[in-house]
């Protein structure tokens, strides 16, 4: 099933899906998108990532601070961001910028959930052509 559905996916759905499956914060997708896409209204863009998110492929969350059990210092995704918010979120074109300072905590980030690896990977007994 996962071969057929990636199929079916515009260039720039993929590109979201890629960057949900590297954990990349939002601005990191512009780059892969559809080069129609690349320099469309945020709002546009938003819609795409939210029809994503509403399949339940897809979250959005803010970078947190992370330390790991060595006392290594990095970051992480927080908790989804609640859909309701999402909307005015994405619509806000500072969050589809690199962060000026380079401090991505707090930046929104795209994390694949569980239904979405069944789209991003073939599932047994697929091949890929």
């Amino acid at each position: 099933m996962s071969k057929q559905e990636w199929d079916a996916l515009t260039e720039s759905e993929r590109a979201f899906l890629i960057n949900s499956y590297e954990i990349d914060i939002l601005p990191g997708v512009r780059g892969d998108l559809e080069e129609a896409d690349q320099s469309a209204p945020v709002g546009e863009l938003a819609q795409i990532l939210l029809g994503l998110v509403d399949r339940g492929w897809i979250e959005v969350c803010r970078v947190t601070p992370w330390t790991s059990p060595t006392g290594r210092e990095g970051f992480r995704p927080g908790a989804p961001v609640p859909r309701d918010l999402l909307q005015g979120l994405l619509r806000d074109a500072a969050n589809w910028e690199y962060p000026e300072d380079g401090d991505w905590i707090g930046a929104l980030t795209l994390v694949e959930t569980a239904e979405g690896q069944k789209i991003t990977r073939l599932q047994p007994g697929e091949t890929a052509e």
